[in-house]
């Protein structure tokens, strides 16, 4: 989709948006989650939107799927952190989506959550890989993911980003092909600006 497309489409969809990125603030601050130093969550999930609202252009089908996008940015972390299920994340996207909108919105927040394990390499796993590749958007809202987490712990020395920033280092060539879906779909895709941040 055209840059200019793109952000006339984000424009038309503010007020929605809006409500999505206080909604997902609301979530996560009612479980007390926080982000780095004690920060709200809330600083986690606006640099993950961000990014995506900034690069979506290059992987948006239409504008049917922008809301579904933006959506799956700001509660991403929904599942895995804010003890909600799936059917919990269809009923919220529904506010704001028709079905078939809110039934995507919901997949790219369940492929973003990890599957069970002991490790963050159980965690993380083939099967959870396959699951992000395999979803519409799901690639883009991970790299925005890890964009936005690779970024903070490079602007704070303490001891847990400095930790952080040598295991992002260290997993980003397996990180990458493990989320590139090799795929002639799209919204399968990742976006090359952003690729580029790294």
């Amino acid at each position: 989709m055209e840059r200019t497309t793109f952000e006339q489409c984000i424009d038309r969809h503010s007020e929605a948006i809006e409500q999505i990125r206080q909604a997902a603030h609301e979530l996560h601050r009612a479980v007390n989650q926080t982000y780095g130093q004690g920060l709200p969550y809330a600083v986690h999930l606006d640099m993950v939107a961000s990014q995506v609202m900034s690069h979506g252009h290059e992987v948006c089908a239409g504008e049917h799927d922008v809301l579904p996008m933006v959506f799956g940015a700001y509660f991403h972390d929904s599942i895995e952190d804010a003890r909600q299920t799936y059917n919990d994340v269809t009923r919220l996207a529904r506010q704001w989506m028709d079905d078939e909108q809110a039934h995507m919105a919901a997949e790219i927040v369940y492929a973003l959550t990890n599957d069970k394990g002991r490790t963050r390499a159980e965690r993380a796993g083939e099967r959870y890989y396959q699951g992000i590749r395999q979803t519409p958007y799901a690639p883009l809202v991970k790299l925005a993911d890890r964009v936005a987490n690779m970024t903070y712990s490079a602007t704070h020395d303490n001891a847990d980003n400095v930790h952080m920033r040598e295991v992002y280092r260290r997993e980003l060539p397996h990180f990458l092909e493990a989320i590139t879906a090799h795929d002639d779909d799209i919204r399968l895709a990742l976006p090359q600006a952003l690729l580029a941040t790294l």
